[in-house]
């Protein structure tokens, strides 16, 4: 059923219906799902080329809807306690990968993508301790598989919790592995919760570079992560839109096409969670990706409403 025309017409009209502001976050990604376990995506990895490429342009579209001193001050306040989670987080994956008894690199990718970014770190990563392509595989397809859970569990928690759109979007940031869904997330939640989980996260995906390089010392070798361009560009954009506060109406516009565009991702990104991508998580990989989030998710949320990250 794949491949069919069939398939691919029904690929493109929720595509576009994707497009229309009538269809939300939530709405977008449970099509996404839906379509991919039953009908499977007939583009396979360009679908996830293409959500990468768009969430990228729609994290510097969020950009032209925030104030660069905001953006500063909240990075700047994220800085210390992304350290600490993700040493928490690297710590934790390390013994849980022993206990679990996942092959050594994938254990390192699952740890790696859980504690920053998602597939971005995992990807950035991977050449650099010479994971072969089969570990990567299985790393993202964990790592893919909780982001989708995340989702869709995250925003009813939040509210169960009673937390603040400001305590929402700290937790998303620590707690959800990609940008993407940490995104999806917060405009679920509200417009506040996006813009300090969109900030956060990537001063979070910041730690990618210099974590690459010391397992690059570490492994012994070659590979380079460099910062991601798209958080140069979420930063500039702020920076645009304080400068020319004049033009609101076009930053406001830029903005609201952004967050559709990101409704249209999580279409694209909910396809891609195929019955293929679910066989080849496995058992142990699972386990321990799983596991960890558990733990990063009680604990940052934990700390938020005892009030130690504000």
């Amino acid at each position: 059923m794949k491949g069919g025309v069939t398939v691919k017409i029904l690929f493109w009209i929720l595509f576009f219906a994707s497009c229309l502001p009538a269809v939300g976050a939530p709405l977008a990604l449970a099509g996404g799902i839906a379509f991919g376990i039953v009908a499977g995506n007939p583009w396979g990895n360009a679908a996830s080329d293409w959500s990468r490429r768009l969430l990228q342009t729609s994290v510097v579209g969020l950009g032209f809807g925030m104030n660069l001193s905001q953006v500063l001050t909240t990075g700047r306040d994220a800085f210390v306690y992304t350290a600490i989670s993700i040493c928490f987080t690297m710590a934790a994956g390390y013994l849980l990968g022993r206990l679990c008894k996942t092959p050594q690199r994938t254990s390192l990718l699952i740890t790696f993508g859980t504690a920053i970014c998602g597939g971005s770190a995992i990807a950035a990563m991977a050449p650099v301790i010479k994971a072969k392509e089969e570990e990567t595989g299985v790393a993202l397809a964990t790592v893919f598989t909780l982001n989708s859970a995340a989702l869709i569990l995250f925003p009813p928690l939040g509210h169960l919790l009673g937390m603040g759109q400001r305590q929402f979007g700290l937790w998303s940031a620590l707690a959800i592995h990609d940008t993407s869904s940490v995104v999806g997330a917060g405009a679920a939640y509200g417009s506040l919760a996006l813009a300090i989980g969109t900030t956060v996260k990537l001063t979070r995906a910041l730690w990618i570079m210099p974590s690459a390089l010391i397992a690059a010392r570490f492994a012994k070798s070659e590979g380079r992560a460099g910062i991601p361009l798209f958080i140069i560009g979420f930063v500039a954009a702020a920076g645009i839109r304080t400068l020319l506060p004049q033009l609101d109406s076009l930053w406001h516009a830029c903005t609201g096409l952004a967050r559709q565009s990101l409704v249209v991702t999580l279409f694209l990104i909910g396809s891609s969670l195929t019955r293929e991508v679910l066989g080849a998580t496995g058992v142990k990989p699972l386990v321990q990706g799983a596991t960890l989030w558990l733990m990063v998710s009680v604990a940052s949320a934990a700390a938020i409403l005892l009030g130690w990250i504000a």
